[in-house]
């Protein structure tokens, strides 16, 4: 691997990490919204 294909897999990461953050936030915050019975 040459730095240009290891910056690239690693702003990947970064993207796949930053989407997995806010689904985690989104779904965290639905539960919160949930009315507790």
């Amino acid at each position: 691997m040459n730095t240009k294909q290891v910056k690239e897999s690693v702003k990947e990461r970064a993207e796949l990490f930053a989407v997995f953050a806010s689904l985690k936030l989104e779904s965290r915050v639905k539960v919160e919204e949930l009315p507790v019975v």
